[in-house]
């Protein structure tokens, strides 16, 4: 083979010359050859001693020799065809025989640029040389264990016969015969010139069966990987394997520079594997706080999933997060052989053990375990400082060591980490010399400490960390080592590593170390690491150095020696030597570690460590801040520009507070927080909750109330205008900063620098505390010690006092923020130097939830919920993240129980947890649920509520057992599900806390709330015992029954067990919590099995979750309020208002009108469709045929209603309204067709009774037909012009319908009021008849206030009505009112009276209010009675009689009479009767009138006949003008169709502009809600007191009133819309007609047919669509042109929809009149159907749409009761109060004024009307009525005879409120 055929590639090693660097370069000449895919490629590398080869041009294998530069080895890459197969050979023979190694970059580019088939090892046959034998081993330092299943041996021969008998040459060389062996016996011979084609085939097939034996494997990167990524650990290994590491590290060594690259991509390399390459800094705390399928920890985890598994086992503070287990490599170690893998003749005892055999290709492929601090590290490299800061938080709870150096592998720098150890608090005891303990507490980043720094030199035997760990905390790993599960034999990035841990003394004297101590640990080699040597030896105290043998002359000695001379103490631990601890000079120690008790060593190492800092010479001490201040390091702080800002900005706050007293600088910073805030909310709570001292000195509640509220606007205004500081002015300028990681570095550091700042003050306070309250119990125990007793106990309120004022954080400052905005908001003006808009500053807030803060819910110090900053944080965090569902979890407990900690614990959250600064108030946070888990889970975010603790320490004294309620209350209400935690297991601590939160639950279950329960016992030893665990759950749930019983009688109800309270399950529902910490702490860490505790719950909590779908943040929201308005107020369930589930029932009320609608519409639909099937002749109408009819509707109606309720969001509250709507959609569809077919019933025998008229119209309009015909023909040929005609036309027609008429008398117009008139003076005079009819009194009877005018007293009925005197009438009324209005003597307690006087002059005494009510009741119950005779009257049908209004006036009359024999005090004068009846005809009027004139246009033949005229005279026109009688017949079906046209556009119009008018009216779009509130506007706007009257006592009359205004309007303003409407119905009816036309002259052609069947099919088609009869005057058989019939038809049809197109052009063309139902009765039928039950004391209306529904009756806010003419009794004063502000007081009322009084609480005793009406205390502002009170003062005052005086004097602050603001408040409220 020529080199022509050759392809070399060239990489070069330089030999390394003395201070020169290693340069490497490929030459490549490499040439295109063609490939026989079908064959394979192999790759090849040849290594062995390079006289074995003898170089040439005919080297079938390797070619001529490659040309050597100076100082180089060539690895040459060559291209051949040997025995058909191409093959790559990579030449490297030689290259282990010199002293020059190749680099990894070198091996790295040749593995990763071929895949090897096989290493070929080529050895000279004869003599084995040194460099033979090493050949091997130099291949395994090079590749890896690995490469050996891959090797063979060539063995080459210079002459033939020294390749004969070669097994016998292997079985005499033992050296030959173990290496063939560790090649796995696979060696073939060859001549040394490689020049046989032969011996080429045989290498080629061995190389063959080499690839098949290795499952057709190549040697990969990965394997190669491998070597790079785990370079030996010298420190975890000893003997050869130590030495083989250290050579390949100087190997490595003198291959590149400090091994920079080789760091670099092993850890690329290990990145990779854990999926964390291309995130460096990427990682964010929000990544792992959520909810993943990885918070739910594992022990074993994929390496991909690893970083993820570790965190969530860290946040939870699981220090197990150390010992998770790769998935891929837990099954390596579990994989074995199996039986037919394993060889059966292994015979040889020692190979089989000591030799190193070959194991298969798969074997090398598996990779080695990835060390799980490299893990750790690559998890801290990858995180972004705050996840860092977290990271290290957590490691630090959990007792581990802390990174303090750590070298960067990508950039080789040494980075300082100090933003982690920020929040890290270390707290410990020491003793004094008076054998006094103290506690200190300080910031790790300022502690000033002795440090101890570990380090070692070189590679020992024994673990470093392991001998820290036993000396810091024996039984806990702080310090990782050789030893703990999860290392492995090779790391990556720990080498240089720097960790740092504190021992922290206890107080005891068992402690190592009497005060605190750091500790500080090299990783590696520290003569390797020079930096970190440097800074560690110069900042210890002590340095501790382990060290193996040495050669004097070994480099590390000349660090030791500096060591040795240095002044600080030293101890050397000699791991080659057994001696004890000897003093070599001072400060120098020495011992050994070899083969002596673990016991003596760590004693006598703690003893030495001790005297090294107890000596004068260590007296520097150690502070974390002062390793910034080192050289040659980077410090994250500093490097980070957001991260200084945020500190500058937050240091300029600090700065502020300097030599301020902390007990005073909130007040002086921070003033809207303090006194003022609790002012007012002591204020707020005093107006909801008025005290038994302010009820009796006041009867106005309205002018209190009013009063207060003054008040509270003062506060604000105070609030408003206090000095906005500097100190704040930062704080919400950094906030409002654009850069969100500068806004969250600021608020660390705030938070950092505050606890900095007052962490000594509160420590002295407790101190203090501390002493002061030893002093008093011990005070307690000496009986003569009163008053030195009460002078300490001041003494300790006085601290206390001072720790809370003392007590200062970030959650003061957002307080601040929060009070601002609220102050703000009620001044609606921005505060004095806020430079943003104060309606911004929720955003801000927001801003911080979704960055992971939470935010404060409840004000601890005031005990109070800012609401109304809460509510706009909530809206904001709406608009930013959409309105997302949330699960609500909150806790309940003790103080100091764990809730807090159980929470971080669980979420990762850091809920603030130390004894001193414990949760006030309640916090929330959101977790977010990632993506993956939403297909589990229905909701979003978990909003966790974390509580102040029930009983709280600090609250004694100032707080009470109600306290505890509100909160307990206010939480399990907000929460979907509460953990409610108990420390430890004994009942009788739990008790009190018990009854609490079952009180609480029972409450819930009474206004319909849902939440669930979960019970934790904390602090539980032997939790395994599952008998133990059986028995606690035993007496847990004999408690809560016993406090369910307990709380029941306090909440008036007679459960009896705790399952009856709420669904709960003793078994999976109560949690046993092992203690926190395993052992004591300061050192403990937390108790593992706490974690998996937490981690089970957790578990359960998602399981649970998963059946529910949360709230929305809205719905959230609106429960905040609900729950705190309702905890105002004395009476929680009592006061309770579910403002969502109204709000969700006010939609399901809309969504009911539509549906409502969709099946009014149809049904007038088809109504109009049997109407004319009726009037064509169809004199039968079954009721399954309009079933049938509404099939489609109603299947439509009933999937919408299911979709709804399936679908919407708030389906979990619609559920409880289901079956009643979808019951009363039945109702309505069976009702409408029951009314249907009784209209069309009625229709039916309207038709059979017209049918003898019927028959004779037929007649007279046959004669008339042709008598005009006649006539015509008679004329036809005198060619008179048209003028002429009509004129013989009009002369004729008088005469024929004279003559046709003259037998039947004209139906007579009827004078309604002259027959009213007639009938009532029958009985009555007529002159008082015609004078009440004369006054306006009688329309007005039903909205009077009162009816003295009609009553007279029985005492006085024997004077006649005009001579009573009014001394006598007042006389009788105060006798009347004897004993029924007086004062009730009751402390604190008025009694208010309901009264209505119709009085024109204003009178000291009135009527008994129950005769008015009694009155009022009978008028309803006549004109409903009077309604019923209205509607059942045939006059459509019959024509009109005046029996009917005697019939109406013979009900009154009955009635009344009926009412006058019942025993009452009163009777009812004539004129009462008279004016009723003449209002109950009133209302028959105009429906007697309208339906007479249809009766008449339908029965008088005269009229009917007149309006035939113009048919007959076209008629006779057409015959004159010779028309055939196709045309006349044409003219005919015209002049018929044309007004039935009309007649079913516009009943069709009108139901389509009701539809039109319902989307386009405001008013009329929703429900009646919706349309009460319009009419409110309106009567605003208006400002007509009339109107309102009418609105207040006859709402009914006034809602259609409006709806009929409403629509007049639409039609005058939209008449465009209305036109377009008819025009295009015109169009519509217009194209069937004439399509039918079509068809049916098709058809009949098609059958032969004739006129008459034609006219037949025709009027038959038509019969569903218009009235059209199928009778005709033309004689049908006379036509057969049935296309000239069908063309010229359609053409006339044409002419007549244009002709009328055209005639409706204006709004005065479409006649409303013209419509069987019009516009504004469809939208009455449809808005009125309703409830209309009024309030009994105030009148407001029930806002339910559904008549007679079931449940309370509920409106959205009620009025005040004097609108209703309720005044104080024995006064002339109008009740100023409202009834919902009543409701919640201490008063009483008189029902129906009975003698019995019921107090205002029980409203519901008060009898039926009162007992059906849900009324819950409101004291919203209701600016609407106090307005109308304001503005209508003397039209009210006039109206009911009484003043607004006295008890009823109206508040001042009521007239502040404006007409505009009245109505923007209906928005509100409505």
């Amino acid at each position: 083979m020529t080199a022509t055929n050759q392809a070399a590639r060239v990489h070069k090693v330089n030999v390394k010359p003395p201070k020169q660097r290693v340069e490497l370069y490929t030459i490549d000449n490499s040439s295109k050859y063609s490939t026989d895919s079908s064959l394979p490629n192999f790759t090849i590398v040849l290594f062995g001693n390079s006289a074995a080869v003898q170089f040439g041009c005919y080297n079938i294998l390797l070619g001529q020799k490659t040309v050597r530069f100076e100082d180089t080895v060539m690895i040459v890459s060559l291209k051949r065809k040997i025995s058909e197969h191409h093959v790559s050979v990579i030449n490297m023979i030689g290259l282990h025989e010199t002293e020059l190694n190749p680099s990894d970059h070198v091996i790295s580019q040749v593995v990763n640029e071929n895949e090897i088939h096989a290493f070929i090892f080529v050895v000279s046959l004869g003599q084995l040389t040194d460099a033979d034998k090493m050949g091997i081993e130099w291949l395994q330092r090079m590749f890896g264990d690995k490469v050996l299943s891959f090797v063979m041996i060539l063995f080459t021969y210079e002459r033939e016969e020294e390749g004969d008998n070669i097994i016998d040459k292997l079985k005499k060389n033992p050296v030959l015969e173990k290496l063939i062996k560790k090649c796995g016996r696979k060696y073939h011979i060859c001549s040394k010139n490689m020049n046989k084609q032969s011996e080429m085939r045989g290498l080629m097939d061995w190389i063959k069966c080499l690839f098949n034996d290795n499952k057709e494997q190549c040697y990969t990167t990965e394997m190669y990987n491998k070597v790079l990524r785990y370079p030996q650990n010298s420190e975890n290994q000893t003997g050869p394997e130590a030495n083989r590491s250290t050579r390949s590290q100087l190997l490595a060594s003198s291959a590149q520079p400090k091994n920079g690259d080789r760091q670099r991509l092993c850890a690329e390399q290990l990145m990779g594997r854990l999926h964390l390459k291309g995130k460096h800094h990427k990682l964010k705390t929000t990544d792992f706080l959520q909810l993943t399928e990885h918070s739910q920890s594992r022990e074993i985890c994929a390496e991909e999933t690893f970083a993820q598994s570790f965190l969530q086992k860290l946040l939870m503070m699981d220090y197990r997060a150390r010992c998770i287990k790769s998935e891929y490599n837990n099954e390596q170690n579990h994989t074995q052989q199996t039986e037919n893998e394993l060889s059966e003749d292994v015979e040889d005892a020692f190979n089989a053990i000591f030799d190193e055999t070959t194991r298969p290709a798969e074997d090398f492929n598996k990779l080695e375990p990835i060390h799980l601090m490299d893990a750790q590290m690559a998890v801290f490299y990858c995180a972004d400082s705050f996840l860092k800061q977290l990271m290290v938080t957590k490691l630090s709870q959990c007792q581990f060591a802390l990174p303090l150096l750590v070298p960067n592998p990508f950039t080789q720098r040494i980075e300082f980490p100090l933003w982690t150890f920020r929040q890290i608090n270390k707290s410990w005891k020491t003793i004094n010399d008076k054998g006094q303990t103290f506690s200190k507490i300080q910031p790790v980043y300022k502690a000033e400490t002795p440090m101890v720094a570990f380090f070692r030199f070189g590679s020992v035997s024994s673990s470093k960390s392991q001998l820290m760990n036993n000396l810091i905390n024996e039984k806990h790993n702080t310090f990782f080592h050789r030893n703990c599960p999860g290392s492995s034999r090779s790391r990556v990035l720990m080498d240089g590593v720097v960790e740092i841990a504190w021992y922290c003394p206890s107080g005891e004297k068992t402690d190592t170390f009497p005060d605190c101590v750091a500790f500080c640990n090299l990783h590696g080699d520290a003569g390797e690491n020079e930096k970190q040597l440097n800074i560690l030896t110069q900042m210890a105290s002590v340095n501790v150095v382990i060290l193996p043998q040495l050669n004097r002359n070994d480099n590390s000695m000349t660090k030791i020696q500096n060591l040795f001379t240095d002044s600080k103490p030293l101890i050397c631990l000699l791991t080659e030597s057994d001696s004890a601890l000897t003093k070599i000079c001072k400060g120098k120690y020495k011992m050994g570690l070899k083969d002596r008790n673990q016991s003596d060593v760590l004693e006598e190492l703690r003893r030495a460590v001790n005297n090294g800092l107890s000596s004068s010479d260590s007296s520097s001490l150690f502070k974390l801040e002062d390793v910034a201040d080192k050289s040659h390091i980077t410090v994250d702080e500093k490097i980070d520009d957001d991260c200084r800002k945020g500190k500058d900005a937050a240091q300029k706050m600090i700065r502020l507070l300097k030599n301020k007293n902390l007990t005073e600088i909130k007040e002086s910073f921070l003033p809207c927080q303090g006194k003022l805030w609790h002012q007012w909310c002591q204020k707020n709570k005093e107006l909801h909750q008025p005290t038994l001292g302010e009820i009796q000195k006041s009867d106005n509640i309205e002018k209190k109330q009013s009063c207060k509220k003054s008040e509270m606007k003062k506060i604000r205004e105070l609030q408003h205008t206090s000095v906005l500081s500097e100190f704040i002015q930062i704080f919400i300028q950094q906030l409002n900063s654009k850069e969100r990681n500068e806004m969250t570095y600021f608020l660390k550091w705030i938070g950092i620098l505050l606890d900095d700042y007052t962490t000594e003050t509160l420590s002295t306070l407790h101190h203090e505390y501390d002493k002061t309250w030893s002093t008093v119990l011990d005070l307690k125990k000496k009986s003569d010690k009163s008053q030195q007793l009460a002078a300490e106990q001041d003494e300790l309120e006085r601290i206390s006092e001072k720790l809370q004022a003392a007590t200062f954080g970030l959650e003061h400052i957002l307080r601040e923020i929060g009070q601002i905005y609220e102050s703000c908001s009620s001044m609606k003006k921005n505060k004095k130097n806020l430079n943003l808009d104060f309606s911004s500053l929720p955003g801000l807030a927001a801003e911080m939830m979704m960055s992971g803060f939470p935010l404060e819910l409840m004000d601890g110090d005031a005990a109070h919920v800012p609401l109304i900053w809460v509510t706009a944080v909530l809206d904001e965090l709406i608009k930013k993240l959409g309105d997302k569902r949330v699960y609500v979890l909150s806790v309940l407990g003790i103080q100091s129980s764990g809730k807090s900690t159980m929470l971080n614990a669980m979420f990762g959250l850091q809920f603030a947890v130390s004894a001193g600064r414990c949760t006030r108030g309640a916090f929330m946070q959101l977790v977010r649920v990632s993506d993956e888990m939403k297909d589990q889970l229905k909701f979003d975010y978990i909003l966790v509520v974390d509580t102040e603790g029930l009983r709280a320490l600090e609250l004694a004294g100032r707080s009470t057992r109600n306290h505890d309620n509100e909160m307990a209350t206010f939480v399990v209400g907000l929460g979907n599900m509460t953990l409610i935690n108990i420390f430890g297991e004994n009942t009788a601590d739990m008790q009190d806390i018990l009854q609490i939160v079952v009180q609480a639950f029972m409450r819930m279950k009474k206004i319909k709330l849902n939440p669930s329960c979960m019970f934790v016992h904390q602090n539980v030893s032997d939790i395994s015992a599952g008998e133990k665990n059986m028995e606690g759950r035993r007496r847990l749930q004999e408690k809560l029954d016993e406090m369910t019983k307990l709380a029941a009688k306090e909440e008036d109800c007679n459960t009896q067990f705790f399952s009856e309270v709420i669904e709960f399950e003793v078994q999976n529902d109560v949690k046993y919590f092992s203690q926190l910490w395993e052992g004591s702490p300061p050192m403990a860490p937390p108790n593992p099995n706490y974690s998996r505790n937490i981690q089970e719950l957790k578990c359960t909590i998602i399981s649970k979750a998963s059946r529910s779908s949360g709230i929305t943040l809205s719905q959230f929201k609106m429960r905040i309020n609900d729950l705190w308005s309702a905890l105002l107020n004395e009476n929680f369930v009592f006061s309770f208002k579910n403002t969502l589930e109204i709000a969700v029932y006010r939609r399901l009320e809309t969504k009911y009108s539509d549906w409502t609608w969709s099946l009014r519409s149809a049904m007038m639909r088809i109504e109009e469709k049997f109407y004319n099937r009726i009037a064509n002749g169809n004199r039968d109408v079954q009721k399954n045929e309009l079933l049938a009819e509404m099939k489609t509707t109603k299947e439509e109606v009933e999937k919408s209603m299911k979709s709804y309720f399936d679908e919407d969001r708030d389906k979990d509250i619609l559920c409880q309204w289901r079956g009643k709507f979808e019951t009363r959609i039945q109702d309505l569809h069976d009702d409408l067709v029951t009314e249907t077919k009784r209209k069309l019933d009625e229709a039916i025998q309207q038709k059979k009774a017209k049918q003898k008229i019927d028959q004779k119209l037929a007649e007279y309009e046959n004669m008339l037909f042709f008598r005009s015909k006649e006539l015509a023909l008679s004329l036809k040929h005198r060619g008179t012009d048209e003028h002429v005609l009509k004129k013989e036309f009009d002369t004729m027609w008088s005469k024929w319908v004279t003559e046709l008429t003259k037998d039947i008398p004209p139906l007579k117009d009827i004078n309604f009021w002259e027959d009213v008139t007639q009938i009532l003076s029958e009985n009555n005079e007529l002159t008082l008849v015609n004078e009440r009819l004369n006054l306006p009194d009688f329309k007005q009877i039903l909205i009077r206030g009162g009816y003295d005018d009609y009553i007279v007293l029985q005492k006085h009925q024997e004077h006649s009505d005009e001579t009573m005197s009014s001394e006598e009438a007042e006389d009788s009324s105060e006798k009347s009112q004897s004993g029924i209005f007086e004062w009730l003597v009751y402390p604190a307690k008025t009694v208010f009276t309901s009264f209505f006087p119709w009085n024109r002059k204003l009178k000291n005494q009135t009527l008994n209010a129950e005769y008015h009510d009694s009155v009022r009741q009978l008028i309803k119950k006549i004109i409903n009675e009077t309604e019923k005779i209205m509607k059942k009257s045939p006059v459509r049908r019959q024509g009109y009689n005046d029996s009917y209004i005697q019939e109406l006036t013979d009900c009154v009359k009955k009635l009344v009479k009926e009412h006058r024999s019942e025993k009452r005090n009163y009777s009812l004068k004539k004129e009462f009767i008279i004016d009723l009846c003449l209002y109950v005809c009133d209302t028959a009027s105009e429906k007697f009138t309208q339906c007479h004139k249809e009766y008449r246009e339908t029965n008088d033949l005269g009229i009917y006949l007149e309006k035939q005229k113009t048919q007959y005279y076209n008629v006779f026109k057409n015959y004159c003008r010779g028309a055939t009688t196709t045309t006349i017949l044409i003219d005919f079906i015209c002049s018929k169709l044309e007004p039935s046209i009309l007649e079913e556009v516009y009943n069709k119009t009108a139901i389509d502009v009701a539809a039109q008018m319902r989307s386009d009216i405001r008013s009329l779009c929703e429900n009646r809600s919706n349309l009460e509130k319009h009419i409110l506007k309106s009567l605003t706007e208006k400002e007509d007191f009339q109107q309102y009257i009418q609105y207040i006592h006859d709402p009914k009359k006034h809602f259609k009133q409006f709806i009929k205004n409403e629509v007049d309007k639409y039609f005058t303003q939209q008449s465009k819309i209305i036109l377009n409407l008819f025009r295009g119905n015109l169009q519509q009816k217009g194209q069937i007609v004439s399509n039918a036309v079509h068809a049916v002259t098709v058809e009949v052609k098609n059958k032969r047919g004739d006129g008459n069947m034609w006219f037949t099919s025709f009027t038959k088609t038509l019969t569903d669509e218009l009235k059209f009869t199928g009778e005709s005057c033309v004689d049908l058989t006379e036509i057969k042109d049935l296309n000239f019939l069908g063309k010229h038809l359609s053409e006339r049809l044409n002419e007549m929809m244009l002709k009328l197109q055209k005639n409706f052009t204006g709004s005065s063309d479409f006649q409303l009149e013209n419509c069987r139902m019009k516009p504004h009765k469809i939208l009455t039928d449809h808005f009125c159907e309703c409830c209309w039950v009024q309030c009994p004391f105030c009148k407001a209306i029930c806002t339910n749409t559904i008549k007679d529904h079931t449940g309370d009756h509920t409106v959205p806010f009620h009025r005040n009761n004097g609108l209703n003419g309720w005044y104080y009794r024995n006064t002339t004063n109008l009740a100023i109060n409202f009834c919902t502000t009543e409701v919640s007081g201490n008063k009483f009322f008189h029902p129906n004024s009975s003698d019995y009084s019921v107090p205002w609480k029980e409203y519901r005793k008060g009898g039926p009307e009162y007992a059906n009406w849900s009324i819950t205390p409101d004291f919203s502002e209701l600016p609407y009525w106090k307005w109308f009170v304001c503005r209508f003062q003397k039209d009210l005052e006039k109206c009911y005879g009484k003043t607004f005086q006295g008890h009823g004097e109206i508040p001042e602050e009521w007239r502040q409120h404006t007409k505009k603001g009245a109505i923007e408040s209906l928005d509100k409220y409505m």
